[in-house]
């Protein structure tokens, strides 16, 4: 499965196998390039969609096995249109990091901090990432440095840099997303898994219950992520559409 995800050299590629859980109704493991990833958040809504679309079913309600434990993943097929969520891992907050160092990592200065100076800090709804929030005009300055990014990230065992731009009072973000692999730094145009830890962040430090996300849009493949805090549930939820780009079959 290692050496298929290097071939594939996606951000992530799943592989859908038989539960081991009991209540599951299917395992999904995911791989980056470089290891087997915990949890990751679109790959999960992506997979769900696989699985209804090979199972014939157009508005059901999986629960997804993965190495951070059951995930409840909603999938709707309708007019055309591919829709999923997942209700992520309970939100568990990490140290905060020195914002001119994590700023730096990604070309940034401590001007181009976000609103109300929130400080950068390792937020994880199933796998940990770097949250940095910064002012949406620093987004088109962003220049991520391997190193310095390494650097910030694996004393707290996070997979991405996520740098965010909030909107006060308008329920939208924009958001650029970078990790490390085979080949150096990355940048993912959509990332689920971050997007869930922003929300839990934005949640903790000001009540906000909902935001739209845009990501990938500096790198010419714009995505939309609807991210909301289930206060019943006290869990993150991540969706949004899927787009079927390519089927076949791969023979080993």
């Amino acid at each position: 499965m290692q050496a298929f995800a290097r071939e594939t050299r996606l951000s992530e590629t799943t592989f859908v196998q038989t539960a081991s859980a009991d209540g599951a109704d299917y395992r999904n493991r995911i791989f980056m390039t470089t290891a087997e990833l915990p949890f990751a958040g679109h790959p999960s809504v992506g997979t769900a969609v696989a699985v209804a679309l090979a199972r014939g079913d157009t508005d059901v309600r999986y629960l997804q096995q993965t190495g951070a434990g059951l995930q409840p993943v909603e999938v709707r097929i309708a007019d055309g249109r591919l829709r999923g969520s997942i209700l992520q891992e309970p939100a568990t907050f990490g140290p905060e990091v020195d914002p001119a160092q994590a700023l730096a990592a990604v070309g940034l200065a401590p001007e181009d901090r976000g609103p109300h100076h929130f400080v950068p800090q390792v937020v994880s709804t199933g796998l940990p990432q770097l949250i940095v929030p910064v002012q949406r005009r620093a987004l088109k300055r962003v220049i991520p440095d391997a190193d310095a990014i390494a650097e910030v990230l694996r004393p707290h065992g996070a997979v991405c840099i996520y740098v965010a731009a909030w909107e006060p009072g308008t329920g939208e973000a924009h958001a650029r997303s970078f990790f490390l692999d085979v080949q150096g730094v990355t940048e993912d145009p959509a990332t689920g898994s971050a997007a869930g830890p922003f929300m839990a962040y934005l949640f903790q430090r000001n009540g906000t219950r909902a935001v739209d996300i845009e990501q990938g849009v500096e790198m010419g493949r714009p995505s939309l992520l609807r991210c909301g805090f289930d206060e019943e549930e006290e869990r993150v939820r991540v969706g949004g559409e899927v787009v079927v780009v390519a089927e076949g079959t791969v023979y080993l």
